[in-house]
């Protein structure tokens, strides 16, 4: 006969598991969104590098044909 204690604990056991997977598919849909993100985060910070070497290329040719103005 199984004694009340090693029942409850299976009980509880039960649960655990049962809450560990669902915790485990919540992390696999946080790291799916998170690798989601990290790509367009690539893409951003791409197109913000090319701004800053047109805005570099800009600076040199105002500067090599003395266009180079002060700001208003």
């Amino acid at each position: 006969m199984e004694s009340p204690h090693e029942h409850q604990q299976n009980l509880l056991l039960s649960r655990i598991i049962t809450n560990v997977e669902k915790l485990n598919e919540a992390i696999m849909v946080m790291n799916k969104t998170l690798q989601e993100i990290n790509i367009q985060n690539m893409n951003i910070e791409l197109v913000a590098q090319m701004f800053k070497n047109y805005q570099s290329n800009v600076l040199f040719h105002l500067e090599a044909t003395d266009n180079l103005k002060d700001p208003a």
